[in-house]
């Protein structure tokens, strides 16, 4: 007979903890864990290997197929929270989820850019020092669906595996490759060693005055696509490692000065998946 689910009915010192990884970046690095929120992101987070070291429910009677069929042969011990403890670490204004996760954070290890997994062809997005998790998510969530092989974060950055990045990432941080480094010099070590190797690798840059127009900058080939703050652009570290720095035409005399940096990085990569295409013909 199966064994009923310890059940959590008042914030108590375990629920205190899970709800510190919601907003505090110290205790997710410090326990190695995450809270995946979303019937989306837990699915891809399962379908590519995360490891799921709690599932959270709220003990409805009649759950949906998915929880039902998730519950069934779950992939970590369950527990289960009163409606309104799941509610507070859904963070949902309204309703309450049936399932959440507390999973692993996986390693910022530059050992998983390996040529095997990027490919021939690879396309990799550099994001220095984003302040929002919302653009990390989107940016993320772009490169995903655009094909790009792997998205670093450098510098002193909000944190990918905050709840409103993995959020914003619709579940794409769990579908490819997602680092965070302290500065642009381990991915340019890491690139050397590559090239070392006969790996070509281009490191491209996007500035609102780049001097070279986006769509007439090769982005074929591995490519290291670098993305700057939304507000300071670039470092110079990286602006001195690019190869180019292509530029966005933005229509002159509009109120806009500048394009968003998780906007102007989808652009970007649409523009790369378009001339890979037109290569591949």
């Amino acid at each position: 007979m199966a064994r009923r689910p310890v059940r959590i009915e008042r914030r108590n010192a375990q629920f205190q903890q899970w709800q510190a990884l919601l907003t505090n970046r110290t205790k997710r690095t410090r326990s190695g864990e995450m809270v995946i929120q979303g019937v989306r992101p837990l699915t891809l987070a399962l379908e590519h290997g995360i490891e799921i070291r709690t599932l959270l429910s709220d003990g409805r009677e009649t759950p949906s197929r998915w929880a039902r069929e998730l519950l069934a042969d779950p992939p970590a011990p369950v527990i289960e929270l009163a409606p309104e403890l799941m509610a507070e670490l859904g963070e949902r204004e309204e309703g309450t989820p049936e399932l959440l996760a507390l999973a692993a954070i996986p390693a910022d290890d530059l050992s998983r850019l390996s040529p095997e997994v990027l490919g021939p062809d690879a396309l990799v997005v550099a994001f220095d020092r984003p302040s929002g998790p919302g653009n990390i998510g989107s940016l993320v969530r772009s490169a995903d669906a655009l094909g790009a092989s792997a998205v670093i974060t450098t510098g002193h950055a909000a944190d990918v595996w905050d709840p409103a990045a993995i959020r914003a990432s619709t579940g794409s941080v769990f579908a490819l490759p997602v680092l965070r480094l302290s500065s642009p010099r381990e991915v340019l070590a890491h690139l050397e060693g590559q090239r070392a190797e006969g790996v070509d690798w281009r490191v491209v840059g996007l500035d609102e005055a780049g001097g070279h127009t986006l769509e007439s900058t090769d982005l074929t080939g591995p490519v290291l696509l670098v993305v700057g703050n939304e507000t300071a652009g670039m470092s110079a570290q990286w602006r001195e490692a690019c190869a180019v720095i292509a530029e966005i035409p933005m229509v002159p005399g509009t109120g806009a000065s500048s394009l968003n940096a998780a906007v102007a990085g989808s652009i970007a990569l649409y523009e790369a998946r378009r001339q890979r295409d037109a290569a591949a013909r």
